[in-house]
């Protein structure tokens, strides 16, 4: 594919995304941010030819051999639809998508263990950007920083972020179980907010519904639920026959 025709797929992705709205960033990010060498766009049309929908089927450092699929569609055929052309029957792929697009998911793709997560945006009037003498940043995945904690040379305490656009990033947090219950969870989760708002993007928190802890340091440092529900899962690509 030239890069004439993946910019003009990603002017054809755009017409469908709300680029400030929470609910679109991660579609936003991996549709038009992500590295277009590492990214490959198939576009859904209505009746009338225009784009109401896409796949994106991207390579990540987080995944090297199970390519993530970020899937904006209007329904579950259009889903399914997308899939059946995007995806190699028989590949190992991780997708996310909104939570009202499962049924169409799994028509084409057999995920085991899907998780519907929560995402949580920061309320800056709950923020409190107090930062621990023991948090040290470093350089982390695709050159961002990550936001660190070490005990005996080991990091016990770590933020950092899934993935940056111009408007949010994706935050994710790691602490060790001997690590809990000594708030570096929360110092790390602090300095990585503090930094992606300083860098003029909204900070994102995307977290399995079941994970309380998770969910509760969240909460403490100030991120608020935006009512948007993620639906992602690991699986094989196993379209139905005759598709």
């Amino acid at each position: 594919m030239t890069d004439t025709d993946q910019e003009t797929l990603r002017l054809r992705a755009r017409t469908v995304l709300h680029l400030s709205d929470p609910a679109d960033a991660v579609y936003v990010y991996y549709a038009l941010y992500h590295d277009p060498r590492r990214t490959r766009l198939t576009i859904h049309e209505d009746e009338t030819g225009h784009a109401d929908g896409f796949v994106a089927v991207c390579q990540t450092g987080q995944r090297l051999f199970q390519p993530t699929v970020a899937l904006r569609a209007l329904n579950g055929d259009a889903a399914a639809d997308l899939l059946c052309r995007a995806l190699v029957p028989g590949r190992p792929y991780y997708v996310i998508a909104a939570l009202s697009l499962r049924d169409g998911v799994t028509r084409v793709v057999d995920v085991e263990q899907p998780e519907i997560n929560r995402v949580y945006k920061i309320d800056l009037f709950h923020f409190d950007p107090l930062i621990n003498v023991l948090v040290v940043t470093e350089e982390g995945l695709g050159g961002l920083p990550r936001f660190v904690i070490r005990s005996q040379d080991e990091i016990v305490a770590e933020a950092g972020m899934n993935w940056a656009s111009p408007h949010f990033v994706e935050i994710f947090v790691r602490t060790e179980p001997a690590a809990r219950e000594r708030g570096w969870g929360r110092a790390v989760l602090t300095a990585c907010t503090t930094w992606a708002i300083r860098s003029a993007r909204q900070p994102l928190y995307v977290v399995n519904e079941t994970n309380e802890a998770s969910i509760a340091l969240a909460e403490s440092v100030g991120y608020v639920d935006t009512g948007m529900r993620e639906f992602t899962g690991e699986g094989i690509c196993e379209p139905p026959a005759g598709s």
